[in-house]
Formats: structure tokens, sequence, C-alpha cells
């Protein structure tokens, strides 16, 4: 009888880099199919009102999504049925600033910095936000296992956003 050992590779700085810009191109130009394609089925989304916040479950949230409700959410913003998404917003994503926290074989921890500016309605904002990813490595695939986005201006409203952070 013999074994096979399956060796995973560690995933690397710019392996993760390359990964998470991919998720920003895919959201800025509507790519909600392949986003969803991107987590795992456990993962979560969440966008606390408080950027110090560390526990999302037990707490307020702007979102926490999981698979169900990311579908939904990308759902909402292809029908335009949603009140929020007409018209539909353009955004670019910037991100820099990328340092792995945490790393074993099949996962780490990514924090990066985004800047996304929005114009909708003949109007352009800019959200600042840190971004936490927790990436797996599923089937030699690099996934979203968890995406935090902690945004620094997080006490203006954000009523009326029209993406996904």
């Amino acid at each position: 009888m013999t074994f096979s050992v399956v060796m995973m590779s560690a995933i690397g700085l710019d392996e993760a880099r390359e990964f998470v810009s991919l998720e920003a191109d895919l959201l800025d130009h509507a790519c909600y199919e392949e986003w969803l394609a991107l987590w795992t089925s456990q993962s979560r989304y969440v966008v606390p009102i408080d950027p110090a916040a560390t526990e999302f479950e037990d707490t307020l949230n702007y979102a926490y999504d999981d698979h169900e409700m990311r579908r939904k959410r990308t759902e909402r913003l292809i029908s335009g049925q949603s009140v929020s998404a007409s018209p539909v917003a353009l955004t670019v994503r910037l991100l820099s600033r990328f340092r792995i926290l945490e790393a074993d074989g099949a996962s780490c921890e990514l924090r990066c910095a985004q800047l996304l500016t929005e114009q909708r309605r003949g109007r352009t904002r800019m959200y600042a936000a840190n971004l936490c990813y927790r990436l797996v490595r599923e089937a030699g695939t690099l996934k979203i296992g968890q995406k935090v986005v902690r945004l620094i201006n997080s006490t203006e409203a954000l009523g009326g956003i029209s993406y996904i952070l």
C-alpha cells in the first residue's frame, strides 16, 4: 500500500497581492459571478461600524455576509431593483501597503490599504479603509476565507452605497 502526501505551497506576498488585486478589478467592473467564485462556502465579508472591532458576530456591522447574503447583495446590484444601486456607481479601487501578518502552508492573513473612489449622480466620494483578508488554498486555488473592511471614516453614514466595499 502506498500513500501520497500532498504538499501545499505557502501563500507568498506576490501571490496574495495578485489575488486581492484581481478581486478589486472584478468589483470595479461588476463581474459579480466571478467575484462570488473567489470565496469559500464558509467565508464572511465584514464591514464593521467600529473599525477597532475584532468580534463581529455579536456587534453591529454595515455588512456581515455569508455566502447567501453575498449572493443576494450581488443579485440586487445586477437587477437594478435596489434604490441604492440606481444609477450604478462607477468605482475605482486602489490597493497598497500589502503585508502578510501570519502564514502557514494553507492560509495567510494579509493586510493592505484601499482607497475607493465612487462616481455617482455627478458626485465623487472617497472611502479609505484597511482591509484584512484571510486567504486559504483550496484544491490548489486561492480563496477568500474572510474579508474585513475597516473604514477609517466609518462615522460617516454609508447610506445609499450601491456597490461592495
